[in-house]
């Protein structure tokens, strides 16, 4: 067998693109700020709309929404293009897994990272698009009652993997082992908010 054989290289590319620093590229070109080094100090969206709100609430929203959406997209391509190949439902799970690694331990930042809350949007939509579906509304509806962005991210996430194992049809693999993987690996970069939020500390997005 070829050690690099079209499996691999698809795993390669996924983590590769999964570790692409959005936040941080657009907070330092547009709003000359590094959220590694304010706020929360990730590179997610809600840490980018935080720390370049100082400087311009308006800008703020603008490059909000785009870590969001590049951070989903960088998920979402990789699968598309491997799901056009024709590869196997495993290895999209394991493409997915990756490009979740990815985010959260980047290689291009000594394997730190963000959260992992939209790049595990972007992998789900397309795997299990109904669960995702349904947690993306519950996680609005958090986020416009609560005002929490981890509290309401949970949330969303709990009802993506409730909603897989009630479903349990479009998954494609024999478990649903890779999403409660992907559940782990964003539940425990949220331990330190998981903290704040037990001792109230947690703030709220204005």
């Amino acid at each position: 067998m070829e050690f690099f054989n079209e499996n691999i290289i698809f795993y390669i590319v996924a983590y590769l693109v999964g570790s692409i620093p959005f936040g941080l590229i657009l907070a330092k070109k547009f709003a000359g700020v590094n959220v590694q080094e304010s706020g929360s100090k990730s590179i997610g969206a809600t840490n980018v709309l935080r720390v370049v709100k100082e400087k311009d609430p308006v800008l703020a929203k603008k490059l909000g929404i785009a870590t969001v959406l590049l951070d989903a997209i960088k998920g979402t391509a990789v699968l598309l293009v491997a799901i056009a190949m024709g590869l196997s439902n495993e290895t999209l799970w394991g493409i997915a897994v990756l490009a979740v690694l990815g985010h959260c331990y980047s290689i291009y930042l000594n394997f730190e990272g963000g959260k992992g809350v939209a790049t595990g949007l972007g992998v789900f939509i397309v795997l299990i698009p109904i669960p995702t579906i349904i947690g993306a509304i519950v996680w609005g509806f958090c986020a416009k009652v609560l005002k929490i962005s981890s509290l309401s991210s949970l949330l969303g996430l709990v009802s993506v993997v409730i909603g897989a194992v009630v479903l349990n049809n479009g998954v494609g693999v024999d478990s649903n082992a890779p999403v409660y993987l992907i559940a782990f690996i964003i539940l425990y970069k949220h331990i330190p908010n998981i903290i704040r939020l037990i001792k109230r500390e947690e703030e709220k997005v204005a």
